[in-house]
């Protein structure tokens, strides 16, 4: 008994003698398959909890357009013989996921400009970071394309020597011409509408929200799930910098201006579509749902 007894203290002691982690920007509790041990500050640790959040909100996103726009290169060079449209949907879902679980404890996992500016619409969100978490996703689109870009050159040099079809590799466009402007936009517009609403729905602690574990999950499930019920018009941008991004890589990389005139200057629709849909989508959450919840009896002023 007193050796167990000193075992335990002595445990007790090496334990509380170990560095502590700064855990206050963390969205959920640590379950991770693989320890990796306690944080420790380094001469270049940032002490800005906005630079912070925006090298998280970059990583986040770079990890989740590798995932999308490598998927959609191997489809589309492939001839679908190494994929189709359902494996499109799959791996933007999946990467969705693995983004969320790279940034989400500490930038919230935003991942779109259109998710950024609606929470700061309705006030979850402070708008001096707006600009800076932008700015960081729209950078790591950019890499990320460029990344896929160098890893799938020679078999774009084969399949499109000329640099005119492979374009939508990277940025979204038309199905085809029977698809009119405005078909295209309205269907980036209930995309992303369904996006954000949703994720109020996901986060609404007052409904049935989805535990911190669940949460990336159900995330995947609803850009799967938009994918394949409103894919085929657009390809589904419902994000703006996953599309401003890589189009301005195929602009500098080749592809030319074309990418930003083609389809009757589609290029601002997958911008303005999202943009829009954003609050559209978590305007009709809260002023269907999320305003009526039942509000308890506050007993202290009766």
């Amino acid at each position: 008994m007193h050796r167990e007894s000193a075992d335990k203290v002595d445990a007790m002691m090496r334990v509380s003698s170990m560095p502590k982690m700064d855990v206050n920007y963390m969205g959920e509790p640590d379950v991770a398959m693989m320890s990796t041990g306690p944080a420790r500050k380094g001469m270049f640790q940032t002490k800005s909890p906005l630079f912070r959040e925006c090298m998280a909100e970059f990583l986040g996103m770079f990890v989740f357009m590798l995932f999308g726009t490598g998927v959609v290169a191997q489809v589309v060079l492939s001839e679908g013989t190494k994929g189709e449209f359902i494996s499109i949907n799959f791996c933007w879902g999946l990467g969705i996921l693995f983004g969320i679980h790279v940034c989400g404890g500490v930038s919230g996992a935003h991942l779109n400009p259109a998710v950024t500016m609606t929470l700061a619409l309705f006030g979850r969100f402070e708008w001096k970071k707006v600009p800076c978490y932008v700015i960081a996703q729209m950078l790591a689109a950019f890499l990320a394309a460029a990344i896929v870009g160098m890893v799938y050159d020679p078999l774009i040099k084969v399949s499109d020597p000329h640099m005119k079809t492979t374009q939508g590799i990277f940025a979204t466009y038309p199905y085809s011409n029977d698809v009119p402007i405005g078909t295209c936009f309205m269907t980036e517009v209930v995309g992303t509408a369904l996006l954000v609403g949703c994720l109020f729905a996901i986060g609404d602690e007052m409904n049935k929200p989805a535990s911190p574990y669940s949460q990336p999950g159900a995330v995947a499930l609803l850009v799967v799930a938009i994918g394949m019920a409103f894919g085929m018009n657009t390809g589904y941008a419902i994000n703006p910098a996953r599309d401003l991004g890589p189009r301005f890589f195929t602009l500098c990389a080749g592809w030319g201006p074309k990418v930003f005139t083609l389809s009757e200057s589609y290029w601002w629709v997958p911008i303005v579509g999202p943009m829009l849909g954003g609050p559209i989508g978590a305007g009709l959450y809260v002023a269907l749902v999320e305003q009526h919840h039942p509000v308890e009896f506050d007993h202290t002023h009766s």
